[in-house]
This record gives structure tokens, C-alpha cells and sequence, in this order.
């Protein structure tokens, strides 16, 4: 059934006009063909089922950050949270308005600034080589693949375009919100977000916040059960920048976009999905992905708030 509609889904949005806009800001990312899409959707068994380019490998961006939030929820606890809040933010990703009205303390951990916070918290004094081994692991670990790598190309073209993000960093800094050196923490925040990934492996590394925490295929806990609530709840609220609420709306799923166009969107219980499509809305989010996962649960009725 899921393997019949995921076919003819690719088949419908092939003949899509409007495909939204490429982030050309990052001037790597410039260069992918809009005209591809790919979706995949695993079921918390590892059953896989996928129709598109969804073995093709694409830069995951923001979606990174919720293998961070899950790796800093680790180390500190509830303590992550006296670095950053959780309440979304109603501004674009990249704004530096609410860090000037609240001190410096970004307003949740899916914004760049939030992001960036969650960085400088899980390096404690280690270098960012060290600190980017222990992210890179951990999403092998969750996707069960160790073939997941940096595309190094993306990493080093962010740098070049980095003043926006520096800029915020700077800031955060200024307030006394970052421990670490501004350059050091940037170099590791890049790197994360370009972490290469296809929509198998990405919806492979959603499941164990399908399952409360647990990877069913393994049998191994990767979080406890609150806390995958938590970051699903995290992934709803603010998954989509200040066009989260809208996705509630439409897709009605706990969700984390990325500018490279891909989402990686969480059922609770029934499966982890993620779409690619490099076009992006004017608020930065996959234009056809999101269109894909408004019609595919619809069809399955997926919804968490019911049919």
C-alpha cells in the first residue's frame, strides 16, 4: 500500500510547475537540480519503502540540529536549557532581533542562533575535530550506516559566506553566551549542517523518536521516553522556523526542515519520513516535500491529531 502511493506521488509531482527556489545564499547549495525529488519512509520494524532519487545525497542542514539537541539533552540534561529556550521564535531563522530583546538567549534550539548555542554547550573545551567525530557517530549510530560523511565542499562554502551567522555568534558572545572561540564554534556548526545524508538513511535516523527513545530494530534506547516526547514536541513547535505553525496545519506531524530541502518528519508509532526537494518556500522550507507529506497523510491518516 505505502510503496503503491509513495509511485504515484513521484508521478504526480513530476509534472509540479512550481518547485519553489534553491538556496542560492550558500552558493554550493546553488548548484543542486530543483527538479529532483525523493521520499522514503520507514516503519518502526525498519521496514523501508521509498520512490524518487531517495537514495541520493543531499546536504541535510538544519535537520542536524536535532541530532545535536539529542546529543546535548545527553551530556547536560535540562541543563541545555539555560542556553537556549523553547518557545518558537516567529522570525526567520537567521534573524538577530530577538537575540537584542532577550539577552543574548535564543528563543529555541532549531533557529541558527539556537543552534549555534547548542554547538558551543557540547564542545566542553574539546576542539571541533573532536566534537564533529562525536556528531558524525552518533547520526551513523541512529542511521546504522557508516558510510554517513561531511561534505566537506558545503562545510567550506558556508565559511566563506558566513558573516550572518558570525554575526549572531558575535552577539551571543557579547552577552557571555558562548564559552568557546566564535571561529571554532562556526567551524563545527557548518560542518554539522553539511553532513551528507539520502532520504533511506535520514528516515532510518528518525525512528528511534517514532518508537519513545527505543530503535525497535535494534532494541537499543537511544533516548529515554519523556525525552523523545520532548524533542518531538521541540520538532512541532519550531521545526519549521516561522513557518511551523503552517505545517502543523497542513501536515500535522513533528517535523525539521533543512535549506537543502530536505524534512525529516516523525509519526509516532507508525514511521519516520523524509522528503527531498532542493526548492525552497520564501521561508525556507521544501516547497514540493511539503506538499508530499500534506498529501501523504492524508492518504494515511497519520496525522497526530487524528484522522
Amino acid at each position: 500500500m505505502i510503496q503503491e502511493y509513495l509511485d504515484d506521488l513521484v508521478l504526480t509531482l513530476s509534472t509540479e510547475k512550481n518547485r519553489g527556489k534553491v538556496a542560492d545564499y550558500i552558493p554550493q547549495l546553488a548548484h543542486v537540480d530543483p527538479h529532483q525529488f525523493g521520499i522514503a519512509v520507514c516503519t518502526p520494524e525498519g521496514q523501508m519503502y521509498s520512490a524518487g532519487q531517495a537514495n541520493t545525497l543531499f546536504s541535510i542542514q538544519s535537520i542536524s540540529k536535532v541530532f545535536t539537541l539529542t546529543i546535548a539533552l545527553g551530556k547536560l540534561g535540562d541543563g541545555i536549557w539555560t542556553h537556549v529556550g523553547r518557545e518558537p521564535s516567529g522570525d526567520p531563522f537567521n534573524s538577530i532581533v530577538q537575540l537584542e530583546h532577550e539577552s543574548g538567549r535564543p528563543r529555541n534550539p532549531f533557529i541558527n542562533a539556537g543552534a549555534i548555542a547548542v554547538v558551543d554547550a557540547i564542545m566542553m573545551g574539546h576542539a571541533p575535530k573532536e566534537t564533529l567525530a562525536e556528531i558524525l557517530n552518533f547520526v551513523r549510530f541512529i542511521s546504522n550506516d557508516n558510510s554517513i560523511c561531511f561534505d566537506h565542499i558545503v562545510a567550506a562554502s558556508e565559511m566563506a559566506h558566513r558573516d550572518r551567522n558570525a554575526s549572531l555568534a558575535h552577539f551571543m558572545k557579547a552577552f557571555g553566551r558562548l564559552r568557546h572561540d566564535v571561529d571554532k564554534v562556526l567551524g563545527t556548526y557548518f560542518h554539522q549542517c553539511s553532513i551528507a545524508m539520502s532520504c533511506e538513511q535520514l528516515a532510518r535516523a528518525g525512528l528511534f523518536l517514532v518508537s519513545d527513545g527505543v530503535d525497535k530494530t535494534t532494541g537499543i534506547r537511544v533516548v529515554s521516553a519523556q525525552r523523545a516526547r520532548r524533542i518531538n514536541s521541540l520538532m512541532m513547535m519550531c521545526g519549521h522556523y516561522d513557518g511551523s505553525g503552517e505545517f502543523a496545519y497542513r501536515v500535522g506531524l513533528p517535523g525539521k526542515s533543512g535549506v537543502g530541502g530536505g524534512i525529516l518528519a516523525i509519526a509516532p508509532g507508525k514511521g519516520s519520513i523524509a522528503v527531498w526537494s532542493p526548492g525552497l518556500d520564501k521561508l525556507g522550507n521544501s516547497y514540493l516535500g511539503t506538499r508530499a507529506l500534506e498529501r501523504f497523510v492524508q492518504h494515511t491518516g497519520w496525522s497526530v491529531f487524528g484522522h
